[in-house]
């Protein structure tokens, strides 16, 4: 079964200069979250599906990588390092987290431990909760400036928030994220296994998959800057390039940009956050159907 977006990592130098620019676009933003691996995060939540925002906080207890073991905080750390802020992992809602990786196993993306992990979060009141995750995690060996795994939650209550799924700008949910790479129709058998689910050609240089939590597009670059109008993320393979979000009100929308003296260039039906201005990501904002 096909697995539905969960969420995107916003690799970024300065956590709180990340929230200010989400906030500035209209969307509610999280408090700061510790893990215990050296990496603080603020969460931008829509149902199902969340941004987040991720800093190195404390580069002296980051793990390294080590043997069949994926070091989170190594791999956002060296991202940064080597490309700069921008949008580092993309994660699917996850199911059996064992079976997943016997799949990525299998089909020779995975090789990596999975990954059990708990963390206290806050809820809007300022409560702490826990919540718990296990993670399986794939690889597609061409690509080192993109993470993958599928994320299942096991205290899905303590984690979502319907308050901070109200969003000033009018998003009601996520309609997709955007992958490029220079040879699209190289990374399609990745995909399909990570996602477990098929991908149809639209034109060439462009492959389209559904979830049921919104679209997976895999784009050249060229593609890429005709459709949002913005530079595609350099680099060898797979990046992660905008995130797609569906607006109950373009105009509502329109309206906190403008306000906010955000950058924003209107194209087909879209209006696109570049990312000169969203810190390394393009936002990409369409009205909801």
């Amino acid at each position: 079964m096909a697995r539905g977006l969960d969420h995107v990592v916003h690799a970024v130098r300065d956590l709180e200069a990340a929230g200010e620019l989400y906030d500035t676009l209209g969307f509610t933003v999280g408090s700061r979250n510790r893990h215990p691996w050296g990496t603080d995060n603020r969460l931008v939540q829509t149902p199902g599906f969340f941004v987040e925002l991720l800093e190195i906080a404390q580069p002296e207890v980051i793990p390294p990588h080590e043997g069949t073991q994926f070091s989170f905080g190594a791999f956002n750390r060296d991202f940064l390092a080597e490309v700069g802020p921008g949008l580092s992992m993309l994660v699917l809602e996850g199911g059996d987290p064992a079976v997943e990786k016997a799949e990525f196993d299998e089909a020779g993306f995975g090789g990596l431990d999975q990954f059990d992990f708990a963390r206290q979060g806050k809820r809007p009141d300022g409560s702490e909760v826990e919540v718990s995750f296990s993670l399986a995690f794939a690889r597609d060996p061409a690509s080192p400036h993109a993470g993958f795994f599928t994320s299942l939650q096991h205290m899905p209550e303590n984690f979502w928030a319907p308050d901070l799924q109200r969003h000033m700008n009018g998003t009601a949910r996520v309609a997709g994220v955007v992958l490029t790479a220079e040879e699209p129709a190289a990374h399609v058998e990745f995909l399909s296994v990570f996602a477990d689910t098929s991908f149809r050609r639209a034109v060439e240089g462009w492959h389209i998959a559904k979830t049921p939590r919104g679209d997976i597009d895999l784009m050249s670059p060229a593609l890429f800057t005709d459709r949002f109008g913005a530079a595609a993320p350099a680099g060898p393979g797979l990046r992660v390039a905008a995130i797609r979000f569906a607006v109950t009100d373009i105009e509502k929308l329109r309206k906190r940009l403008s306000s906010s003296r955000m950058a924003a260039e209107e194209i087909e039906g879209l209006v696109v956050v570049g990312p000169k201005a969203a810190l390394g990501a393009t936002l990409a904002f369409e009205e909801a159907r």
